[in-house]
C-alpha cells in the first residue's frame, strides 16, 4: 500500500511500521489550509519558529536526552531486571504513536503490563475514564506490580530519550497519541501536533489524570503552543521534576 506524505505529497511505502511511515491526510487541508486553521481554530503563533528557536530547543534536546541517557543508564539496568523477574515478556515495549504533522513513529518505553495487554483493552473500552478519543484508567488490572510503581513516577517512560536524542520526540512538547487514537481526533485535536511532541508539557504538571476530558487536554497543548518559547520549556521541565518525585496526577 502506498500513500502521500502531507508535508511534501511524496509517495512512500506504508508497509515500514517505524518512523517512515507517515498517516494520509494527517491535516484536513493543504500547507497553507492548514496554517490559517491554525489561526482561526487555536489562535496558534506559527509552529515553526524561527531557525534559532528551533536549534535552542533541539540544543536543549540533545544535551539534556544525551546526559540523562548517561547518568540513568544503572536504573535502566535495575528496572530491566524487575521487569524481567518478575511478569513474562520482553523489557520494553513498542509504542506506536504519531509524532509532529501526523507522522508515524515508534518509540519505547519499559513494559509495565501484562504481554499481551494490547489484545485485552477492547474488554475495558466501556471502564475509559477520558471524554474523547484516547484511552484512560487508573487502576487497569493489565499494569503489573512493579509496572504499577513505574508508572507511578513516571520510569516506564525513560526510555524515550532516545527518541528524544534521535529527534523523533523533544523533551518538552504535547504528549504523542497513540496510532490508533489519532484516526479519530477531530481537526481541533489534531492542531496539537503542529509541533513536534514531546516527554512532558502542561498537561504533565497540571495533575495528569485529574483531567478527564480530552479536550481540556487539548486546550493545555494549544495553550503550549501558543505561549511557547526557550523559557517556558525550562519552566515546564523544572515543575516536572517535583511532579515525578511525588507521583502527583499518576495512577
Amino acid at each position: 500500500m502506498f500513500t502521500s506524505t502531507p508535508e511534501s505529497g511524496k509517495v512512500i511505502s506504508a508497509g515500514n511500521s517505524d518512523a517512515a511511515t507517515t498517516m494520509p491526510k494527517a491535516f484536513p487541508a493543504g500547507a497553507r489550509e492548514a496554517s490559517d486553521m491554525r489561526y482561526a481554530l487555536g489562535g496558534l503563533a506559527d509552529p515553526h519558529y524561527l531557525p534559532h528557536h528551533r536549534a535552542a530547543k533541539r540544543l536543549l534536546d540533545v544535551v539534556g536526552s544525551g546526559l540523562a541517557l548517561v547518568v540513568l543508564s544503572p536504573l535502566y539496568l535495575v528496572i530491566s531486571i524487575l521487569i524481567k523477574a518478575t511478569s513474562r515478556g520482553p523489557v520494553f515495549y513498542r509504542w506506536k504513536v504519531v509524532g509532529e504533522g501526523g507522522r508515524y513513529i515508534t518509540s519505547y518505553k519499559f513494559r509495565s503490563m501484562i504481554e499481551n495487554a494490547d489484545q485485552l483493552k477492547h474488554l475495558l473500552q466501556e471502564q475509559n475514564e477520558m471524554k474523547g478519543p484516547v484511552f484512560k484508567l487508573r487502576n487497569d488490572p493489565r499494569v503489573t506490580p512493579i509496572g504499577r510503581f513505574l508508572r507511578k513516577f513516571s520510569l516506564d517512560e525513560l526510555p524515550q530519550l532516545w527518541s528524544v536524542l534521535k529527534g523523533d520526540l523533544s523533551l518538552v512538547g504535547p504528549r504523542p497519541p497513540l496510532q490508533t487514537e489519532w484516526v479519530r481526533f477531530t481537526d481541533r485535536q489534531k492542531l496539537k501536533l503542529s509541533v513536534k511532541p514531546g516527554l512532558t508539557c502542561l498537561w504533565q504538571i497540571s495533575g495528569r489524570n485529574k483531567i478527564q476530558d480530552f479536550d481540556e487536554w487539548v486546550n493545555l497543548d494549544l495553550e503550549y503552543i501558543r505561549r511557547w518559547n526557550f523559557w517556558l520549556d525550562l519552566k515546564i521541565l523544572f515543575q516536572t521534576v517535583p511532579a515525578i518525585l511525588t507521583g502527583r496526577g499518576a495512577s
